[in-house]
């Protein structure tokens, strides 16, 4: 028996351009195989959230549907089609075996998701445990993402006979996330002694980056072949006595290099998804914002990613020569605008209260704000923010300044990561594009003479690693200290982080890299009366927020 394993892109809400995704797959293998296997929620997109609540959404997956089905009428491939669909008065996160025109099988999901960036029990009931089901002489056993990460459903199958595990997935990446997919199949397939086909989706969600990187996997837990990671990608897989022979021999990328993919396909899709015509972001001449122009100018072409230099009375020369270097070097569109006439101007309003402190560093990060959301209204263009995980989550970012636009590239991208990250691209490359200054020099907002980040924080080495103990690993401050890090390091950051939450919800959508990204993996209340037990005695509780930025 032969299969077809369709890695698609899928677009949340476009059920007709997904339903053509579908059938043209269809169309270039309907005699070539069995059955094609489609991703978690092929026809609507992953996660539709609550789309499915919608008459008409529900409607248009029907006819949808009804489309699909007239296209095996004569004979085909089978079509394994995941999709919402409702049983009565109830909604089920479900797949339908369409064969010979008909639903043959309805296998609705029985695990689902509550966790992490899941939300499936908002808007779907959970399905009862399934059987197997017979199809042309072999006895299969569906099961839908999450129930592969349990043991029972494969249980289940495995006891009412199943020969084989099929397993459509809508499973986004995270940082070596295919080794912890691996794994769990490895168990459903050493309890059960089946083989197991994993098909997940590709492309960019909002937050979500689905990274495809399709299996199979053979009834001795070996690896028979592997799909393409990041792109649209078929394998035809037939099974022969408990293994899959397919030539699908992909190599997976890993650290930086699945990172870099990642953030330039959840960009990508993004921009293209929403139909903005390019991208416009400020290039200060530091690592944030020339990462952010070198992944931008991948996924979207040079011509597409308009870079723009504010400098004030503070930027530095070099910071002007390294941000043209690297237009040159990208080849993007480079704008100089000066904000010392809006800094004058906002002087003059304001008096004396925007000439120094905070308020007059604001000022000149949302005058640059201003600047580009100007040129992305009359362009069109979406803003692209440069803000890293580290500054978010000590709050070292403006609200309505540099932290203003459609999307946030590097949102769950810690400092130190962007570091490594540069020096990735820069050695892959031939000739390195980022200037090696902007690597090497220390990092500064340039908002007064003089200024470094390490004015405000703690060097990026030591930050992070108490931040991902804080946000990865939900380690205690005492646990810190315990792992020898300073305890009034460790209280101010904690205190830094605790006081951003408000800044955090009011950031752009960003690539999720990480297991704990800020928002729906990682959720406490703005306003927060919890304080723990303080490291010492005596110590003073933590104030509540204000506006410093």
């Amino acid at each position: 028996m032969k299969f077809l394993c369709a890695q698609i892109n899928p677009t949340v809400g476009a059920v007709a351009g997904n339903a053509e995704l579908i059938r043209a797959a269809w169309m270039r293998h309907r005699d070539a195989c069995d059955l094609i296997v489609y991703p978690e929620l092929c026809l609507s997109g992953y996660p539709p959230e609550d789309l499915v609540l919608k008459p008409a959404f529900m409607e248009a997956i029907a006819q949808a549907i009804d489309g699909l089905r007239a296209l095996n009428v004569d004979g085909g491939a089978a079509m394994l089609v995941s999709t919402p669909w409702r049983i009565g008065d109830a909604l089920y996160n479900a797949l339908l075996l369409i064969e010979g025109g008909e639903i043959a099988a309805v296998i609705p999901k029985h695990h689902l998701p509550n966790y992490s960036v899941f939300d499936e029990l908002r808007v779907f009931r959970r399905g009862a445990m399934p059987g197997p089901f017979d199809f042309r002489g072999v006895r299969l056993g569906f099961m839908t993402c999450e129930d592969m990460w349990h043991m029972d459903v494969a249980g289940a199958l495995k006891a009412g006979g199943a020969q084989a595990l099929i397993v459509p997935n809508g499973s986004p990446f995270e940082d070596d996330k295919t080794g912890m997919r691996l794994e769990f199949a490895r168990l459903r397939v050493a309890e059960t002694g089946l083989p197991l086909l994993y098909v997940n989706q590709v492309g960019g969600q909002d937050e979500l980056v689905f990274d495809g990187a399709s299996f199979g996997m053979d009834a001795d837990g070996s690896v028979s072949f592997r799909m393409k990671d990041f792109v649209s990608d078929e394998a035809i897989a037939a099974l022969q006595d408990g293994r899959w022979v397919a030539d699908a021999r992909a190599d997976w990328r890993a650290g930086e290099a699945a990172i870099f993919v990642a953030l330039k396909l959840g960009l990508h899709d993004y921009v293209v998804k929403n139909g903005f015509p390019g991208v416009v972001l400020g290039l200060s001449g530091g690592i944030d914002s020339a990462l952010v122009a070198a992944i931008a100018a991948e996924a979207l072409g040079p011509a597409n990613v308009r870079c723009v230099m504010m400098p004030s009375p503070y930027t530095a020369q070099i910071s002007l020569d390294d941000a043209q270097a690297l237009a040159r070097n990208l080849g993007c569109p480079y704008d100089v605008i000066p904000i010392a006439p809006g800094m004058d101007a906002f002087d003059a309003m304001l008096d004396d209260v925007a000439r120094t402190g905070v308020t007059h560093e604001n000022i000149q990060s949302r005058l640059r704000g201003m600047i580009v959301m100007a040129l992305s209204n009359a362009s069109g263009a979406m803003v692209v923010s440069t803000g890293n995980k580290s500054e978010m989550a000590v709050g070292y970012a403006t609200l309505y300044g540099d932290m203003c636009g459609g999307f946030a590239l590097l949102k769950d991208l810690y400092k130190t990561q962007v570091y490594a990250l540069a020096r990735w691209i820069n050695a892959r490359d031939k000739e390195p594009v980022i200037p090696e200054r902007i690597i090497t020099r220390a990092p500064s907002a340039e908002l007064r003479p003089g200024q470094t980040d390490q004015d405000s924080l703690p060097p990026y080495e030591i930050l992070d690693a108490i931040l991902e103990g804080l946000i990865e690993y939900d380690l205690g401050r005492h646990e810190l200290v315990a792992r020898g890090y300073d305890a009034a390091v460790v209280e101010r950051v904690w205190r830094m982080l605790e006081r951003a939450e408000y800044k955090r919800r009011q950031a752009p959508p960003g690539v999720k890299i990480t297991a704990r990204a800020f928002g729906r993996d990682r959720r406490y209340p703005i306003t927060n009366g919890f304080v723990p037990a303080p490291l010492a005695a005596g110590e003073a509780r933590l104030e509540k927020p204000g506006e410093t930025g």
